[in-house]
């Protein structure tokens, strides 16, 4: 695992890389629309969520709405994206406890959050960020990948990569480095092929370090 320093000197990097518009952090999205997208996004993809929220939001533009709304109904609304029936069952559950429970309001809490039906610690994570601004490491594939890859981390586990990121990040910076080992992982650090020559913190990784040692 880097120390604080060299993980800022990382960040930095990453940060010199993409564009200073790049700040999709620093945007607050609806709490309702943030929760409800974030869960119907496992194991697809932002585009084929993209495509049914608008028709699932103009059916249901509230909690209160989607709480009452028939399952069937829900499932076929949002049927592109699979898992239908899983996710379906979900968001209405999930909106219904949020009335019952939270006046119809998305907790702003993290053990709030994953007590919801369909939401796990990235999910909670990404609402914390999105909705509420507040600091918070969500571990998708591309974050797992890249830190571990780097050596931001050295975990088995989301939960335990998302824990030493919090360790040698500071809090105030937690949210863009997301964003940066995202878009970092999408375009540079991927799966199969990373482009390492192309790659701002080639000096400061492990991956690069050990193959050139091979």
């Amino acid at each position: 695992m880097k120390s604080k320093g060299t993980a800022k000197r990382i960040l930095d990097a990453l940060a010199r890389k993409y564009p200073k518009e790049h700040r999709p952090w620093a945007n607050r999205s609806q709490p309702y629309r943030t929760l409800i997208g974030t869960i119907l996004s496992a194991q697809t993809t932002d585009d084929q969520v993209d495509r049914v929220t608008p028709t699932l939001f103009g059916n249901y533009p509230t909690l209160s709405k989607l709480a009452l709304a028939k399952r069937r109904d829900v499932a076929r609304t949002i049927k592109p994206i699979g898992l239908h029936q899983a996710k379906s069952k979900n968001v209405i559950a999930a909106s219904r406890m949020i009335v019952e429970k939270f006046g119809g309001k998305v907790p702003q809490g993290r053990n709030q959050l994953i007590g919801l039906p369909g939401v796990g610690r990235k999910t909670a994570n990404v609402v914390l960020i999105k909705a509420f601004g507040r600091p918070a490491m969500p571990v998708d594939t591309h974050v797992f990948r890249v830190a571990n890859r780097i050596g931001l981390a050295k975990a088995r586990t989301p939960k335990m990569v998302e824990a030493q990121l919090e360790e040698i990040i500071p809090k105030q910076k937690l949210a863009a480095a997301h964003f940066y080992l995202i878009h970092h992982g999408r375009t540079i650090c991927t799966a199969r092929r990373p482009l390492c020559s192309q790659c701002p913190v080639a000096k400061n990784c492990d991956y690069v370090r050990i193959r050139k040692k091979n």
